[in-house]
């Protein structure tokens, strides 16, 4: 890993990971990169270090768990307060995710779950309360979610007969 921040043994692993984390040990991993389970370690434990993985987090189904209402808030702060309302929105009851949105009006996107309609209320009030504007809210019907195949497009595997070819240098 010298200058650029990812080689393709790196989007290898990534792209792995984001596949299945919980089931993708450093010996599978090796398997799919031919390199050694020592190796693929190694990289992984540099990569969280960078900060480049920073969590392995499981996807739940919100209406399967009891929890049939998912809503988009679409809220509006100032820009010098974004990261701090941010950061107060997760306190709220029923926040699972807040997105900062670079630049514009409509600028912190908060998604809400609950068992009923009064707890949803109750979560309206609350960001109500801390001074967010609430431009919208949704009630979202389904979410798609794929690993980001960029990483995928560089590795090799498909290509490369070497571990130089796939990015790798044995550690």
């Amino acid at each position: 890993m010298n200058g650029d921040p990812l080689d393709n043994l790196d989007r290898r692993i990534l792209h792995l990971l984001q596949i299945d984390a919980r089931g993708a040990s450093d010996t599978n991993i090796a398997d799919e990169t031919d390199v050694t389970g020592t190796t693929i370690h190694n990289r992984i434990q540099q990569l969280e270090e960078k900060g480049i993985i920073t969590g392995y987090n499981p996807e739940l189904d919100y209406e399967q768990a009891g929890y049939p209402m998912q809503v988009l808030f679409i809220c509006s702060t100032e820009l010098s307060r974004r990261s701090e309302m941010a950061a107060e929105a997760l306190e709220v009851r029923g926040v699972v995710n807040v997105r900062e949105m670079l630049s514009g009006e409509e600028n912190l996107h908060i998604e809400v779950v609950a068992e009923s309609t009064s707890e949803i209320e109750e979560s309206t009030n609350q960001l109500d309360d801390l001074g967010l504007r609430i431009v919208s809210s949704n009630i979202l019907a389904e979410e798609h979610i794929q690993p980001w195949n960029h990483f995928h497009q560089e590795f090799a595997g498909e290509d490369a007969d070497t571990p130089e070819e796939i990015g790798s240098t044995e550690e």
